[in-house]
């Protein structure tokens, strides 16, 4: 007999009754197979690889951002994994409560069908995924692609699921360890329920006590070192009114390298001068970094004090802009906003991390809401103590994250005796309370991507159109402006589109969202998380990457400069709209 014939079918699984099309192929060729092969693939789910197959043809339908093919890959290997697990567990689920079993002639006739289908799907699917993807990039003006590369994305999805399927196995093996070990002492059932807890609590403590805490590390010394890293460019302001330098209460080594971008950056005299006929004043902005001083208070209270040097609190317009995690302000925003206002405006930044903002908020999730804070009441405190005539109107800006902590700043019961005049948020964070209470609050007759909550007298929402100017609505004493695009995955993602179609996917739907995409279970969770990665990366306009011109219609509406017309609005738009190209 030979090698390939002395292996057992039945010890290797591989029963006709447990085997599709695949299957009975392996079964004719298992004399000029290795034994490693065989016994891999008799270990297999039928059931599983099935459902694990639909996912994986589910992942390549389109999300709300283009995707490169290893992202793809990625996408496609745990979404096959998934698939893979859930087809697992109904295969347990089905034999633990006692179900009965088709007759086989049944079972087989219903897995050649199943499997028929499943390969016309993926087959159908593998077909339609250069153009799905290309629906997306057409939508945001990309190049479009000729190839999915769909042999690199089959064979990095093939690898990532071995990957997860190692892992399932390993905690398999450590759960029946565990398991048996117990049942020595303890009746069989809880023996099982202990081990199931032993793995859990083994593996946790691995990913989170050793895994996480050593990313953290490494990442929080990386980052810490690109903070600190001075570009040979960029030297020492000479302006004394300029955070920074030699005058400053802050030193330009501690401003961080996001801090000394901003307080370098920005329109100068003859910028300004340039573009608006009249007189113009030099903006003034002040960062206080994260090493600036020891304590969130004592940042603040240098914020404060530094605001007072520079004559702050004489201009116009004052902002407190709260940073994304890594210390940046977009330039898009802070640029725009100085021109509407011919410069007569300062902007406040202060520092809470270095890291980026899905890690820092991870790692540290209060201290940005707590620095936020803290600067805003030393600032408000000040303000409120000023002439109401003559003090600058004060308001609140931040992107992503810093939306989030900017919305945390304030307390209603703080500022309603004397509130400060309004707010900017720009794609604001799935997880941002406060928005979310909105957006589900809002009128009924309004999309999730565009709400419209009460009489808009208070909040109004806008997006690549200009939505803010809305029918029969007066601006309140306080004026708050969402900025956000419905293809934004930091603000659209939620957790329960694992079991649940998202409300933003419904009809209508947002301008920049393709009408290609689909909801599917678990699948377009991890589509959205996918999305979440490269949402810095997506074209101007779309995804996270907010444009000037849609800055200057938010910011119109919330600031009001004075003695501002349509026509200068156009020239603005157009002015900034050459400085991308």
């Amino acid at each position: 007999m030979s090698r390939g014939n002395s292996i057992d079918v039945a010890r290797a699984g591989l029963s006709v009754q447990n085997s599709p099309t695949a299957m009975r192929f392996l079964l004719r060729h298992r004399d000029k197979l290795p034994d490693w092969v065989l016994r891999f693939t008799a270990s297999l789910s039928v059931i599983g690889v099935l459902i694990g197959t639909l996912f994986f043809a589910a992942s390549l339908t389109p999300s709300l951002l283009p995707r490169t093919y290893v992202m793809q890959a990625m996408l496609s290997g745990v979404s096959l994994s998934a698939g893979y697990g859930i087809g697992v567990f109904a295969s347990w689920l089905w034999t633990y409560v006692g179900l009965p079993s088709l007759p086989a002639r049944m079972q087989r006739y219903i897995l050649y069908a199943a499997s028929a289908l499943c390969v016309a799907v993926a087959l159908t699917f593998l077909w339609q995924a250069s153009s799905w993807q290309n629906a997306v990039r057409e939508l945001m003006e990309l190049e479009l692609v000729d190839t999915a590369h769909l042999f690199r994305v089959g064979g990095i999805a093939f690898v990532v699921f071995l990957g997860v399927l190692a892992a399932a196995r390993l905690f398999h093996l450590v759960f029946r360890f565990s398991a048996r070990r117990l049942g020595h002492f303890i009746p069989p059932h809880v023996a099982n329920v202990a081990g199931a807890l032993v793995a859990i609590a083994l593996f946790w403590a691995v990913i989170d006590g050793v895994l996480f805490r050593y990313l953290l590390r490494v990442s929080d010394s990386a980052y810490a070192q690109v903070d600190a890293w001075i570009e040979p460019e960029q030297a020492r302001p000479t302006d004394p009114f300029q955070s920074g330098s030699l005058e400053s209460l802050i030193s330009w080594e501690s401003l961080g390298r996001r801090g000394r971008e901003f307080v370098a950056g920005g329109p100068t005299l003859e910028a300004l001068s340039a573009f608006h006929e009249g007189p113009v004043m030099k903006p003034i902005r002040v960062y206080v970094g994260l090493n600036s001083a020891d304590t969130i208070e004592a940042r603040a209270q240098l914020a404060l004090a530094e605001l007072e040097r520079v004559g702050a609190f004489d201009r116009s317009v004052l902002i407190l802009a709260t940073p994304t995690g890594t210390g940046w302000l977009d330039p898009s925003s802070m640029d725009v906003v100085e021109y509407l206002h011919r410069g007569d405006i300062a902007t406040v930044a202060v520092q809470y991390s270095y890291l980026p903002s899905w890690l820092s908020l991870m790692a540290e999730a209060d201290f940005g809401a707590d620095t936020a804070r803290a600067v805003f009441l030393a600032i408000y405190g000040h303000w409120t103590s000023l002439p109401r005539d003559s003090r600058p109107r004060l308001y609140l800006h931040g992107l992503s994250l810093g939306a989030m902590n900017s919305d945390l700043a304030a307390d209603l019961y703080d500022i309603i005796n004397d509130p400060f005049s309004g707010a900017l948020w720009s794609g604001p964070p799935y997880r941002s309370s406060t928005w979310r209470a909105i957006t589900d609050m809002r009128q009924s007759q309004s999309p999730a991507w565009l709400p419209r909550f009460r009489d808009g007298s208070i909040i109004r929402f806008t997006n690549q159109d200009n939505h803010l100017d809305l029918p029969g609505a007066t601006w309140g004493p306080i004026r708050i402006v969402y900025l956000q695009y419905a293809s934004d995955p930091i603000t659209f993602f939620e957790t329960a589109s694992f079991y649940r179609q998202p409300e933003w996917m419904q009809e209508p739907r947002g301008p920049d969202v393709s009408a290609e995409l689909r909801w599917y279970p678990v699948v377009t969770m991890l589509q959205l998380a996918v999305d979440l990665a490269s949402a810095d990366a997506s074209p101007m306009g779309f995804g996270h990457v907010y444009a000037p011109s849609h800055y200057i219609d938010a910011w119109l509406a919330v600031t009001e400069p004075a003695d501002w017309t349509d026509a200068m609005t156009e020239r603005l738009k157009q002015f900034f709209e050459a400085a991308e190209r």
